[in-house]
């Protein structure tokens, strides 16, 4: 599943965009108080050559376009939207062009670290009101920016809303590109997630005011991921349609999923929205638009539906069918046309009256690209020519390879004639084709293996292609955990050369579509995948649409074995829509053998081993059935009444329920992943202890063992010191020293032990034989015989040992929590010339408490805990932290390390009571 994640998508079909002078960026002066409050941010102005040398002054007269880059993303990322605006203002001689502005936000790690967010949004405010004070006095001075925002910049360009003091009016065009907008990736502190919590409630209750705002979110697809699609979809807005989510895959003249990064320069996407910003000049005021209706209209023409025409805000109803063409009627019912240096031009007309009565629909394309109108429809009666038609080219649409047009003829009763327009073609070589044809005959069905459907599961289809157009309807495929490839085999009867054949898989719910172009004859893949679930209001059904070559044959298959191939793609869709919460599941199961360790310390004064430990406690029956009993019920409204008023959270997996991102066995599957990561971990740190000992052995003759008091005051001014540094600099920071600290533990354990082991024995036993245990006693913690120890010395070994598992397990779960909490150390690092104190600090409370309570769990042994009165409840409290743990950590991984903090300090309570 992780393979297929990170290497198994199409190809890289984007072009790299390239400048054709020197880019530049200009610092722009801020005011004294904002640079002195922001002083990691910066505003710049990009441009190039001559451009850039004329700015320099600051003089500006075009339309401002302000670009916020995301997570650990730079300002220079601007450049591919600077460099392609700037040529297309070229093209028209300056009459508009834009000024692209960037803001640095010095490369912060925002998508793990959400302290800074709202920092960043009451910069982007200064910014905006720094760069309409530029325009001040000029002839057409702007009223608003328009805003581009690459991954986390679109979520704090929405976040402006949310200021008390700004003005919506400000903003009239938001761009974002492969932004998370339902939901952090990773949720690593609570100021991420309620920083989304905020910002989307404001969009969803304040949804009357943003009407004077369009808004349009671009997705990846399956290239990126690091952003799944699903979660760059725009919450569902019903109060009022400006709001547009797309997947690269879906836009027109693009075609293509992007990485990442990719979306950022990929030169078709950059093309599209250069396009769209052009078309939303308002020839008046020489600036954007301040009609929504006309930007979501220039927006669906860019990146919905392309057909094949230049924009036009208001395209004339009626066209004068001129020229001195030859008029032919066509009759029958199915007509190709090649074309290939025709110098005279013909209007072909096809009667629809004879054709009424046996077909509802007409299908039309046409290969030659360019943008001028083709397909009209006349209103006469009694003639087959017409001076005066309805431009029908308007309801074309683009696809790679041809424009294509299909049209109900019950849409369409005044319609007396269809009339193709074939204008002479000097050196152009092209085809058009037109059929009519039933729709019940050109569409077929094929079942969609559901979840549970064992075994061998395999479709097929044949499509004797005697037209030019094919539905294949996808049954029952509308959740995301269906997933599955199709097969389409075409065979030819002759050899000739054909145009290619052209696969869309069409989703109605949301723009989402992949098409393949294939050469005829060929063998085509097509991967079948959902970015979000069917919503529960649509009942429309998923379509593979076939741009058919005429006289060949289509095999339409899908195969699936469900034993070997299958669980391979529902793997996939796992690690891609829930690969975020792999750590609770981790730590789960860590910790189940945590508390199954010191029950069995209880109960015969040893503790077992971590890895047989794992096997016996690790449970998904333990933990599971709880948490999907309490989904159920909170499908009722008496329980969640009465949930809500204990004031618990609300389960996360019901929430993901809600967002039709949770299927069946997802977390039983989850929890095995996690069972058997947890394994593995516990194979790596006694692997590492045995190699770190045994260098150690071999430098260093250590101490003997020296039974301590818990707390002495060199203890006591350490923890003062590690608590302090939590205090002023980052909690983090003193989580990793505490951590570093603790690593030693458990090698000066087994080292000690295994040295005075071989010294205890040295008088009695030969080298060869001292040699002989050192390796037996370094093969494994539990390899050393306690047997032929003197009766002295087994007591004090056998503790040790068991002391040492312990450790390793404290330090399994202790290293969970210091990766959790390393994207704010890595903020705090990369900041600190700014500042020595984090603030905000997601974890200076909890790395306080944890410092006090690792200082004196590192210098335990196992038989002051063996002791304790408290033992009995330590070992039933991870029981129920793990069933909370998952019920609410998988979409607020921050209150992972809260658990596991909870149970220590009851295990650092057992060495006192």
């Amino acid at each position: 599943g992780v393979r297929d994640v990170m290497f198994l998508y199409e190809e890289n079909r984007c072009s790299m965009t390239y400048m054709y002078e020197y880019p530049e960026y200009l610092k722009i002066k801020l005011p004294k108080k904002t640079a002195r409050r922001y002083p990691a941010y910066e505003l710049y102005l990009y441009g190039e050559g001559n451009y850039a040398e004329e700015n320099k002054n600051l003089l500006l007269t075009g339309i401002p376009v302000l670009f916020l880059p995301g997570n650990a993303g730079s300002y220079k990322q601007v450049r591919s939207l600077g460099s392609i605006a700037l040529r297309k203002a070229e093209d028209v001689d300056f009459k508009y062009h834009f000024n692209f502005f960037s803001v640095n936000f010095n490369e912060e790690l925002v998508a793990l670290y959400g302290g800074s967010l709202q920092r960043q949004t009451k910069f982007v405010h200064e910014c905006i009101k720094v760069i309409l004070k530029l325009y001040k006095d000029r002839e057409f001075a702007p009223s608003s920016v328009a805003i581009v925002g690459h991954s986390m910049g679109g979520l704090v360009a929405r976040a402006l809303l949310t200021l008390k003091n700004f003005k919506p009016e400000l903003i009239n065009l938001l761009i974002t590109q492969a932004t998370p907008h339902v939901a952090p990736v990773m949720p690593l502190d609570k100021y991420l997630t309620d920083f989304y919590t905020a910002v989307n409630n404001h969009w969803i209750l304040k949804a009357q005011d943003l009407r004077n705002l369009t808004t349009l979110s671009m997705a990846g697809g399956f290239r990126d991921y690091q952003v799944r699609s699903g979660l760059a979809f725009l919450p569902r807005l019903s109060q009022h349609d400006s709001a547009l989510s797309v997947v690269s895959s879906a836009v027109p003249r693009a075609w293509a999923s992007t990485d990442h990064l990719s979306i950022v320069w990929c030169k078709e996407l950059i093309l599209a929205t250069i396009r769209a910003f052009f078309d939303l000049i308002d020839e008046n005021t020489r600036q954007i638009t301040e009609d929504p209706k006309k930007r979501m209209s220039v927006l669906n023409h860019h990146f919905v539906r392309h057909p094949a025409k230049m924009y036009e805000e208001n395209p004339e109803a009626f066209t004068h069918l001129t020229g001195a063409f030859n008029w032919i009627t066509v009759k029958v019912s199915k007509w190709t046309y090649s074309v290939y240096n025709d110098s005279d031009g013909k209007y072909f007309s096809f009667p629809l009256a004879s054709h009424r009565k046996s077909y509802s629909h007409v299908y039309c394309e046409n290969s030659m690209l360019d943008t001028s109108s083709w397909i009209y429809g006349c209103m006469n009666t009694n003639s087959s020519m017409c001076l005066e038609a309805a431009d029908l080219s308007w309801r074309a649409e683009l696809l790679p390879t041809t424009k294509v047009v299909m049209l109900k003829l019950l849409d369409y009763p005044s319609l007396s004639h269809i009339v193709i327009q074939v204008p002479p073609a000097v050196g152009n070589k092209y085809t058009l084709g037109c059929e009519f044809f039933k729709e019940d005959s050109r569409t077929v069905q094929l079942p969609v293996t559901h979840l549970f459907s064992f075994g061998f599961s395999s479709s097929k289809i044949l499509l004797n292609s005697t037209g030019l157009l094919y539905n294949v309807q996808l049954q029952h495929f509308n959740q995301i955990y269906q997933a599955f490839k199709i097969y389409i085999d075409s065979h030819c009867q002759s050899l000739k050369e054909r145009k290619p054949s052209v696969y869309r898989l069409h989703i109605p719910w949301s723009y989402e579509d992949s098409i393949t172009v294939a050469k005829v004859p060929s063998l085509a893949e097509i991967s079948a995948k959902l970015h979000i679930a069917q919503p529960h209001s649509d009942s429309s059904l998923p379509e593979l649409n076939i741009y058919s070559s005429p006289d060949c044959q289509y095999e339409v298959s899908k195969t699936v074995l469900f034993y070997s191939y299958y669980p391979f793609i529902l793997f996939f869709q796992i690690v891609r829509f829930h690969a975020g919460a792999f750590p609770v599941y981790i730590v789960s199961n860590i910790l189940l053998t945590y508390g199954g360790q010191l029950s069995t310390l209880r109960s015969t004064g040893q503790c077992s081993d971590f890895s047989l430990q794992l096997v016996r406690t690790a449970k998904p029956y333990k933990v599971e059935p709880l948490i999907s009993i309490v989904v159920f019920l909170q499908g009722f409204n008496w329980f969640r009444e009465i949930w809500e008023s204990l004031s618990l959270p609300e389960v996360d997996a019901a929430v993901l329920s809600s967002q039709d991102a949770w299927f069946p066995l997802v977390s039983l599957i989850l929890f095995l992943f996690g069972t058997g990561i947890a394994y593995w971990s516990g194979v790596f740190f006694s692997t590492s202890l045995r190699l770190f000992s045994s260098l150690w052995l071999t430098l260093i003759r250590p101490p003997e063992l020296q039974k301590d008091k818990l707390i002495t005051p060199s203890r006591l001014c350490g923890m003062i010191s590690l608590a302090l540094v939590s205090w002023t600099t980052c909690g983090a920071f003193a989580v990793l020293i505490i951590y570093l600290q603790y690593l030693f533990k458990p090698v000066h354990i087994f080292v000690t032990s295994v040295f005075h082991f071989q010294d205890s024995d040295h008088s009695k036993e030969t080298s060869q034989n001292s040699s002989t245990h050192t390796v037996k006693a370094q093969s494994s913690v539990d390899s050393i015989p306690e047997a032929t120890q003197s009766p002295s010395n087994s007591k004090t070994s056998a503790e040790a040992i068991n002391s040492l598992k312990m450790h390793i397990t404290v330090l399994n779960l202790f290293t969970w929590i210091v990766l959790l909490n390393l994207p704010s150390l890595i903020y705090w690092l990369k900041n600190l010339r700014y500042n020595v104190r984090l603030d905000p600090d997601p974890c200076r409370s909890t790395a306080i408490i944890l410092v006090c309570i690792l200082e004196i769990l590192m210098n335990s042994s196992i038989s002051e805990v063996k002791s304790s009165k408290l033992l009995k409840i330590a070992a039933k409290v991870p029981l129920p932290l793990s069933v909370a743990m998952l019920a609410f950590g998988q979409m607020h991984l921050y209150r992972v390390p809260h658990f596991v903090t909870f149970s220590l300090l009851l295990h650092m309570l057992c060495c006192f009571v």
